[in-house]
């Protein structure tokens, strides 16, 4: 499955000018400021808009193509679209709601697909209400099946989260994770976000003023501090991809990425379970030398790549663990006095390590 976009527009106060393409499953974020032009994208993608200028191909069907004058109608381009507001119908059931999109398929699913789609989303208990009777994460989890029953070859997730508050959206999220990783479809997921995206999301596409200004994995990005920069972010950190490898004895769950091990307070989830880790610029410390008498647990080897300084007081040191990207935080004063410079190796103590809600949290 691979989607390419390539979009221009104009409108009174804003210019849209996008080139990119996807070429995997699993989510990719559109992230960016609102007023970007994020959502304008997927309603281009989706059909609901025709672009002055443009080409959109979704596997290999072209479904738009301005200088061949190719404009292939909504219904049939196959993308599921779930908007913010989720805009279920009020008069119909909840299974109502999710056939209404298995009716209109061009390629209906068979009953065990939407048996498949209603366990997946945990719909079954909620069948006969009607959407006044759910909770706002209900109506998201009814919303993203209705648009699976569509049978689409893309999915487009229009800010699904964003009129949902904190507990609803702990509540869906999950959800949302358990169809990155059981569906092999394509998704768009606009977002302003940065803890949605960073959650969820394979890959980053980062719309600014109407541009893609970069596009890479969320594992790359989010531990670049150029990117960061150039984003108008302050760096966030690092996002790592790790693997259970054992529950130690001494109560520590020890975690294995390309750069080694990282040890947390006992995790609830079985060895080989894949996670994300968290590690925050303000959470690693540097050393020159291998600390010994320490009581932090996660000490790494590591090079340091670039310096920058962010203000008066404070640099970011980009460093590579593995193949993984770290950031340290630091003062200037600590930069200075350890003579810090690229190429060098050095060890990183990191303070605290998080991973995604669902399976916890440790501290080093």
């Amino acid at each position: 499955m691979s989607v390419s976009v390539f979009l221009r527009h104009d409108f009174a106060d804003f210019s849209l000018d996008v080139n990119f393409g996807v070429d995997a499953p699993g989510i990719t974020a559109l992230f960016g400021k609102s007023g970007a032009g994020k959502s304008t994208i997927v309603q281009a993608i989706a059909g609901l808009l025709r672009p002055r200028e443009g080409r959109i191909e979704i596997s290999g069907q072209i479904v738009l193509d301005s200088a061949a004058n190719v404009f292939v109608a909504p219904g049939l381009r196959r993308a599921g679209y779930v908007f913010q507001d989720a805009r279920l119908f009020p008069h119909m059931s909840v299974e109502n709601n999710l056939l209404f999109g298995w009716r209109r398929a061009a390629q209906k699913a068979s009953q065990n697909e939407i048996d498949h789609v209603i366990d997946l989303l945990d719909l079954r208990a909620l069948l006969a209400r009607r959407p006044a009777k759910l909770s706002g994460g209900e109506r998201g989890r009814v919303a993203l099946g209705r648009a699976l029953l569509c049978s689409p070859r893309l999915l487009l997730l229009d800010e699904p989260l964003a009129a949902l508050d904190a507990a609803r959206k702990a509540e869906i999220m999950p959800y949302l994770e358990r169809l990155r990783d059981e569906e092999k479809i394509p998704m768009l997921y606009v977002s302003h976000a940065l803890d949605e995206v960073t959650r969820l999301a394979d890959n980053l596409v980062i719309v600014d003023k109407g541009r893609v200004t970069a596009q890479g994995t969320v594992f790359d990005l989010m531990g670049d501090i150029a990117f960061a920069r150039g984003a108008g972010l302050q760096a966030y950190g690092a996002i790592l991809p790790a693997r259970v490898s054992a529950h130690q004895d001494d109560g520590l769950t020890r975690l294995e990425f390309s750069g080694g091990a990282l040890f947390l307070a006992r995790l609830d989830c079985a060895p080989g379970t894949a996670l994300r880790v968290r590690i925050r610029a303000e959470d690693v410390m540097l050393a020159r030398e291998e600390p010994m008498a320490i009581s932090a647990n996660n000490v790494l080897r590591a090079n340091i790549q670039a310096v920058e300084q962010i203000d008066a007081t404070h640099s970011d040191v980009q460093l590579v663990c593995g193949t993984d990207r770290l950031v340290a935080r630091i003062t200037r004063a600590s930069l200075t006095r350890l003579e810090l410079a690229p190429q060098m190796d050095i060890f990183a103590i990191v303070k605290s390590v998080t991973v995604d809600p669902q399976t916890g949290a440790g501290l080093s």
